[in-house]
């Protein structure tokens, strides 16, 4: 299955001194009526910046609404911890869903998603590059229900507490316990996505995974998914402003490959650390030839 959010690309800016000569009448696109052009390249960049601010503006907008406002909704009714998590991992879906079609209404992304049928299938590990801040955002936004890591920091912001408690995520306090509540959260049949990267791609750097991702596959045994991201425009890198917009819609390629089983790992290692290093490898070279080649962006095993 494939799901477009449609847009072509702007000229790149910022060259002031060809801006000058640039037409100044107003038009629009006829696909896309919130999208300028005729306008100097440097008015663009402002304009894309500036639509870049509310999208984050809305975004945190939402997050000082659904604590007080939403999320105490999801409690009426929910006899168990069990039916408090799914619904708010349900409604933090719904929301990233939303959030990423108002990005793409406002101009800033599109994407292509392929295989994401796959994405909803409980007790298995999702796997994916992390590119850039939004491609987690876009990844959640299609499951229903998935834990997830999230910083322990989170846990002690007042406007974040309720959902990522309420939701069920896990901190990434220690390594140790990270794996073990990871474990514990695939065997007893929920989904969970990781980056294994564990945090964001440093362009123009190899893809390194720590072996602790690794851990987490080879101790729950659970079947895993692979997912590759390709962002272009390569945008909200680590450490990089939000107002450091691209010159162009940002296009992200999202491919759902196979799932497999990371049991031929353990049964060719003498001992787990040797396993989770070898498929740590594995991992690093399969997201390597993924993202190197044009011709990869078709699902595969991963295997």
């Amino acid at each position: 299955m494939k799901v477009n959010g449609a847009d072509d690309s702007a000229q790149q800016a910022v060259d002031y001194t060809a801006a000058v000569h640039t037409a100044s009448r107003l038009t629009l696109l006829p696909d896309h009526p919130y999208r300028p052009t005729g306008l100097p390249a440097w008015t663009r960049y402002r304009w894309r910046q500036l639509r870049t601010g509310i999208a984050f503006a809305l975004f945190g907008l939402a997050g000082l609404v659904f604590g007080p406002l939403v999320l105490p909704l999801a409690r009426i009714g929910a006899s168990d911890p069990d039916t408090l998590r799914r619904r708010v991992q349900w409604i933090v879906s719904r929301w990233f869903g939303a959030f990423s079609h108002a990005m793409r209404l406002l101009g800033l992304i599109r994407w292509t998603i392929e295989g994401a049928e796959k994405l909803n299938k409980p007790g298995q590990l999702v796997i994916a590059n992390h590119p850039s801040l939004i491609d987690v955002v876009l990844l959640l936004g299609y499951m229903r229900e998935s834990d997830c890591i999230v910083k322990q920091a989170l846990f002690g912001n007042p406007f974040t507490r309720k959902a990522v408690t309420w939701a069920g995520y896990i901190s990434n306090s220690t390594p140790t316990q990270l794996v073990a509540d990871c474990a514990a959260s695939l065997k007893a049949g929920r989904s969970l996505v990781i980056f294994p990267e564990a945090t964001r791609s440093v362009p123009g750097q190899p893809i390194r995974i720590p072996h602790a991702a690794a851990r987490i596959a080879l101790e729950s045994v659970a079947e895993i998914l692979p997912v590759s991201i390709r962002c272009e425009p390569i945008t909200l890198v680590k450490h990089q402003p939000w107002y450091r917009v691209p010159a162009r819609r940002v296009q992200y390629t999202i491919v759902v490959g196979e799932p497999y089983s990371a049991a031929p790992w353990l049964a060719e290692a003498p001992n787990m650390a040797i396993a989770a290093r070898r498929l740590s490898r594995h991992w690093e070279q399969w997201f390597t030839d993924r993202l190197a080649s044009p011709d990869a962006d078709t699902p595969d095993s991963g295997r």
